[in-house]
């Protein structure tokens, strides 16, 4: 026998220990155990000998494994009330069958299995301590929105230009109420200082616009401005990064242009937002509580009609101009999105269709008419305060970036 072979026995083997030592160790002294170790390896080792000899033998092992996990359950049930063990029995079965043909997957559901287990006490008291029931309320809707909406939603262009597509306008409003949330489950892990910086930057390098906005919306619910406004510039931060990275897919000689303009704009936008945040209160767990609720439907879709009203407004003037207003044109663009305007603009040049100089200019223009879309998503969503130190520290950025593209290319 090979060690091919052998294989599926042995990682089952081993499923079936690593569970068993997990549930060894989990009961209590003096506690009847209906299974232990040995057991475990053996319900393993069984399932993968039922898979080897028919499907059918696996359905008559799940059948046999279920009345033993039962007449166990019966013998320990005054000592330990819960079912996991039995639960457990059964898995361990199941998984054991998966290993005869996929060994490396059935290793790693039993790691997540065996985690899960051994986290008793961690999901408890973050379920009945930690989560509120408004949160409990606002994650369900949430999945609702995303995993029930969405997938029903025809993925078809429509309307003028075809921008009016269902599912791509959902998915804006599944991705705002995504940002909100993680940025409210941020600040309650690590605090309003630290949770929206990463939230912010993350969510930049998906949608910078829509990122800002859901920013806005939470400071408007109670989150501290200074946290609020850094996240939503460094959203703009992974604007500049993910622009040079998207542009030197298709030309090398525009990435090579823009990578110092850009790189001094993340630099100064990245030290504007750190030294803001800083002002924030540096407080975690439940006192670092935001206000408001994680998941607020109406202002993202009248934050979805904005940007779609925006990308119809850039597709109708990329339509008009063409080519010969490839300036205007990747302006319009950029109304929607700063990458697509910037990238219709590089495309053009790859092509010969328009020199360097012009083909920057463009992207500039899609920059400025983004940065405007921010502006107004700030001022808009989170109040005069918000939208003036926001803009505090994103038009700096936005001068630094021109100015640093017109010297090199005068160079």
């Amino acid at each position: 026998m090979t060690i091919e072979q052998l294989l599926p026995y042995l990682s089952s083997l081993a499923i079936g220990l690593l569970i068993g030592f997990e549930r060894e160790r989990s009961h209590r002294a003096g506690a009847k155990q209906a299974a232990g170790s040995r057991t475990f390896a053996l319900l393993a080792l069984c399932g993968t000998l039922a898979e080897r000899v028919s499907p059918w033998a696996v359905v008559a092992g799940v059948a046999v494994v279920g009345t033993l996990a039962a007449l166990g359950y019966r013998r320990t049930s005054g000592d330990d009330a819960g079912t996991t063990t039995e639960v457990a029995e059964l898995t361990t079965f199941l998984l054991g069958a998966l290993a005869f043909d996929q060994a490396a997957l059935a290793a790693g559901v039993a790691i997540v299995f065996v985690v899960l287990l051994s986290s008793k006490e961690l999901i408890h008291s973050f379920v009945r301590e930690v989560v509120t029931d408004t949160e409990v309320e606002d994650a369900l809707k949430f999945l609702v929105v995303a995993f029930v909406v969405y997938p029903l939603l025809p993925d078809r262009d429509l309307g003028p230009y075809g921008v009016l597509n269902p599912a791509h306008i959902w998915r804006l409003v599944v991705l705002l109420t995504g940002v909100s949330w993680a940025g409210y489950i941020a600040v309650r892990i690590l605090g309003p200082r630290r949770g929206l910086l990463v939230t912010g930057l993350a969510g930049g390098f998906v949608s910078a616009s829509a990122t800002t906005a859901s920013m806005a919306r939470l400071h408007r619910d109670g989150t501290p401005l200074p946290a609020a406004v850094a996240g939503a510039q460094l959203a703009s931060v992974a604007t500049f990064v993910q622009l040079v990275a998207v542009l030197g897919v298709v030309s090398s000689e525009v990435a090579a242009r823009l990578w110092p303009a850009a790189g001094a704009a993340t630099v100064v936008l990245s030290g504007i937002a750190w030294a803001g945040q800083r002002r924030t209160p540096a407080a975690t767990g439940p006192d670092a509580r935001p206000g408001g609720r994680p998941f607020a439907l109406r202002p993202a879709l009248v934050l979805t009609g904005l940007l779609t009203a925006a990308l119809l407004v850039g597709r109708a003037g990329a339509e008009a101009l063409g080519s010969s207003g490839a300036v205007l044109a990747a302006g319009a663009a950029g109304l929607a999105d700063a990458h697509a305007g910037a990238l219709a603009a590089t495309t053009l040049h790859e092509s010969g269709q328009l020199d360097l100089a012009t083909s920057l200019l463009a992207i500039v223009a899609a920059l400025g008419t983004n940065t405007v879309v921010k502006g107004v998503l700030a001022f808009s969503a989170g109040g005069r305060a918000f939208g003036l130190r926001f803009l505090a520290g994103v038009l700096p950025a936005m001068l630094i970036f021109g100015g640093v593209l017109a010297t090199t290319g005068r160079g």
